[in-house]
């Protein structure tokens, strides 16, 4: 309900459906490590209210949005910026976000689909690539620090959202399609768990002349539950692992409450945009594999549409009535599990505080509670803002501690506590030693790029192994990958990913990073306090 600004994305009741047309060919990709810790191993499936992974442990998805593929660019937002793609990620990985839903529109997937809007200098591995092979590099990196990937149908066309899941241009056989496109090149990574059907369905017309999407009203043209179900059986036939994420509509009959009519018939309760899931449990949608069913509704506050719930005078002990009603009696019940996978505020509004806050207390904490991602990373979604900043580097504090006892990292994406700065090893330094080579891949005003590549020359696998070098006064580290990367005083340690622990004889690891300050090279560079 809430788009960037800047692309002139349309808020709430005010967006339209638009055009647009589809198809790309499956292509394979190379798999992802698998997740664990944070979201569970292998493929997820539901039980009850819970979602689970292939061991049967219980999995809390608390993730984020990062959007832009849906949009003119068709690529991923703030990819323009100084912070490159790989930075953005890692700072949602160690801020505990395990999880990753990405907005797309079916022109992003046509063939001959081009990606704008890329800071080529910052970004040099992604120039000349599709929007599809930006995605493909963004979860296999996602995979290797233990983040899951949703991927969401957020509009037809990048023009903007639409009420159905079609319109005049993009058939329902387009829509299915392109899923059953999307399944087939991630069919066996699984980064990729699931697949948000639509994004928002919402009412159209005025009753009882409605127009817009329904749950439950049998019309094959406009009911959502149905075309969930249709979509959905197309996907699992497919990829028969991923989960099906629905959300809900706006109003339960597709239209529009006439309030100018005098007619309390036509007044029915409505809500947000996708949220409104209250007559799932009359109407369940229906799958042919079980235990994949995952209901996603969305819910805002003020800084998106001031709804007459907060004017209540007993707000905010009003608000888990109504969430109990529109969606929270799906996990109570334990009728399925809730992944709600979009909520957001700019936190303008005193109200909007409290509303967060009593939201989260809603959710549950620990690993059984509801799972969530947040909108958004981007800080240029017009009516919440992000938890980026508009450098797209640091993060909005406010918004991140009323999140943060919510947030379970994902293995490999580190905490919000620094690593220790002087590595333990626990197997004996290098027998013969190690060498370090440097290139500086970037540079800008107050910044640069660099990859430090580290080779063991040694006769015996180094497990766990950890890199340390030294940097001169006032240059400091903005991001890593490849490694956990801290830095105390002028000492960097780049410690090992969970993933890749062990460095064998003759093997060697590149650690990337960006930096603050003058370009300089490390010194002084160490294999587990071995000089190299």
């Amino acid at each position: 309900m809430h788009r960037p600004t800047a692309l002139g994305g349309a808020l709430a009741a005010l967006a339209t459906a638009a055009a647009g047309v589809l198809v790309a060919a499956a292509v394979s990709t190379t798999p992802a490590a698998a997740a664990t810790g944070g979201t569970g191993t292998g493929y997820l499936h539901t039980s009850g209210n819970k979602i689970v992974d292939s061991t049967g442990a219980t999995v809390r998805l608390t993730g984020i949005n990062w959007f832009g593929m849906e949009t003119d660019n068709k690529t991923f937002h703030g990819l323009w910026s100084s912070n490159p793609w790989r930075g953005q990620l890692d700072t949602m990985a160690r801020l505990g976000y395990n999880t990753l839903r990405i907005p797309y529109s079916n022109d992003a997937l046509k063939p001959g689909a081009t990606a704008t809007g890329i800071n080529d200098f910052v970004n040099p591995d992604l120039v000349g690539l599709s929007p599809l092979q930006i995605l493909d590099k963004v979860v296999d990196y996602a995979g290797s620090k233990g983040m899951r990937v949703i991927l969401d149908r957020h509009r037809p066309t990048s023009a903007g959202q639409s009420p159905l899941w079609y319109t005049s241009t993009v058939s329902e056989a387009t829509w299915i399609a392109d899923w059953k496109m999307l399944a087939q090149r991630y069919a066996n990574n699984p980064t990729v768990i699931g697949a948000d059907l639509h994004n928002e369905p919402h009412a159209e017309g005025t009753n009882p002349a409605a127009t817009g999407a329904c749950w439950g009203c049998g019309d094959t043209a406009r009911d959502w539950r149905l075309a969930a179900e249709r979509a959905g059986n197309a996907i699992l036939g497919v990829q028969p692992n991923w989960l099906i994420f629905v959300e809900g509509v706006s109003c339960p009959s597709g239209g529009l409450s006439n309030v100018w009519d005098n007619d309390p018939s036509n007044d029915e309760d409505c809500g947000w945009w996708g949220g409104n899931l209250s007559k799932a449990g009359q109407f369940p949608v229906r799958l042919n594999v079980a235990n994949r069913l995952v209901y996603s509704p969305h819910e805002y506050a003020t800084s998106v549409y001031h709804q007459a719930w907060f004017d209540d005078p007993t707000y905010p002990a009003n608000m888990p009535a109504i969430w109990d009603r529109y969606w929270g009696y799906l996990y109570k019940q334990n009728i399925a599990p809730i992944m709600m996978g979009e909520f957001g505020t700019t936190l303008q509004d005193p109200k909007d505080k409290v509303w967060l806050q009593n939201l989260m207390a809603y959710t549950g904490t620990g690993v059984s509670g509801m799972s969530f991602t947040y909108w958004s990373w981007n800080p240029n979604s017009g009516d919440t803002g992000g938890i980026a900043n508009d450098d797209w580097t640091t993060i909005n504090q406010a918004k991140q501690d009323i999140l943060q006892p919510y947030l379970i990292p994902p293995t490999g994406g580190g905490t919000t506590s620094p690593a220790p700065t002087t590595p333990v090893p626990t197997t004996p330094a290098p027998s013969g030693g190690c060498t370090a080579t440097y290139k500086q891949v970037n540079a800008w005003q107050g910044g640069f790029q660099g990859e430090l590549t580290v080779k063991n020359s040694g006769t015996a696998a180094v497990n766990p192994w950890s890199a340390t070098w030294t940097w001169p006064s006032g240059v400091t580290l903005a991001s890593g990958w490849n490694a956990t990367v801290t830095q105390s005083g002028t000492t960097v340690t780049a410690a090992a990913p969970t993933w890749a622990s062990s460095l064998a004889p003759g093997a060697s690891v590149t650690i990337g990073f960006t930096a603050n300050g003058t370009a300089a090279a490390p010194g002084a560079v160490k294999l587990n306090g071995t000089a190299c």
